[in-house]
């Protein structure tokens, strides 16, 4: 199992419907945009609970997740 950094979120913020900005104890931020489909309903999306080690390294992680996503979409619609 990979080993993660842990990092302190220090705040979020809504900045636009689906979407989140992260500020980490060591001053980078992320954006954290719509990924998964029921996240659209802005109820359901306000509930956000985050995993910091993910969102701050969101760069490096951000394909893998979309096509997880898009596969999880085209089994749904199945």
């Amino acid at each position: 199992m990979p080993e993660h950094a842990i990092h302190s979120v220090e705040s979020f913020q809504f900045v636009a419907a689906c979407t989140l900005r992260v500020r980490f104890h060591d001053k980078t931020e992320q954006l954290a945009g719509e990924l998964y489909g029921p996240l659209r309903n802005l109820e359901l999306f306000k509930q956000v609970r985050i995993d910091p080690a993910t969102l701050h390294d969101w760069p490096e992680n951000e394909a893998a997740f979309k096509e997880l996503a898009h596969r999880w979409e085209s089994v749904r619609a199945d």
